[in-house]
């Protein structure tokens, strides 16, 4: 990791001089937004950050003054807007992280690209349930959330995915070094912590690697100072 080490600090303190502008939610709350700005900040990419916070009446209005769907996150980089997270990762990962943010190797690379489709598509009972609430803790809900069969499901699926990631990278993180994959599951393990849904052993581990990043720490530690308290 010695390697690694070395070439993801050289990353982070060369940062691109880049005009991207990254139009997110409140950090506290959009699960979407953590994701396109975690690959951004760990894959060294430059932008300016402007956040709209979101349930207002006039949310819809401001977001749609960047994004074409009405929905954060959204990527402008000159006249180009990208306005979906995966999108927007893939595009950053093309034009300023040179290609870092999949893996090498071109096997873990299909995996990775599948499990973070995966995601992306899927697992609406957890989101329906266990919506990302980072400063708060809700154990009584998580338990209950966890009787419902489809939650419960999504909770399997989600262990499955990163026992077998991580068997396979040797971790920390699911396939070894940073990848969109990662970033796509950030909210998750924020979500576990939120409202109790157990790990053990490898998989615990991976959750504490991930919030150990100084990115994901950036990003708590802003989510907990945020005062706006939204409908879940």
């Amino acid at each position: 990791m010695a390697g690694h080490d070395c070439e993801l600090a050289a990353r982070r303190q060369g940062l691109r001089t880049v005009s991207l502008i990254l139009v997110i939610g409140n950090k506290n709350y959009s699960s979407w937004s953590l994701r396109a700005w975690l690959a951004l900040k760990v894959g060294g990419v430059a932008f300016e950050e402007r956040r709209i916070s979101l349930d207002r009446p006039q949310t819809k209005a401001e977001i749609r003054a960047f994004s074409p769907s009405g929905k954060v996150p959204c990527l402008i980089d000159g006249e180009l807007a990208v306005w979906d997270s995966l999108a927007i990762c893939e595009t950053a990962n093309e034009r300023y992280a040179g290609g870092s943010l999949w893996p090498e190797d071109a096997d873990l690379r299909a995996q990775a690209r599948a499990v973070t489709a995966e995601m992306h598509a899927g697992f609406a009972p957890l989101r329906t349930h266990m919506p990302m609430d980072i400063r708060s803790r809700h154990r009584v809900r998580g338990a209950e959330a966890q009787q419902r069969a489809d939650v419960a499901a999504d909770v399997t699926r989600i262990r499955a995915i990163w026992t077998d990631c991580l068997a396979r990278s040797g971790g920390p993180l699911l396939f070894g070094d940073f990848s969109i994959a990662d970033a796509f599951y950030a909210p998750v393990v924020t979500r576990f912590r939120s409202y109790g849904v157990a790990l053990s052993g490898r998989l615990d581990a991976y959750a504490d690697a991930l919030l150990a990043l100084p990115e994901m720490q950036a990003w708590v530690e802003a989510a907990q100072a945020e005062t706006e308290v939204l409908e879940l």
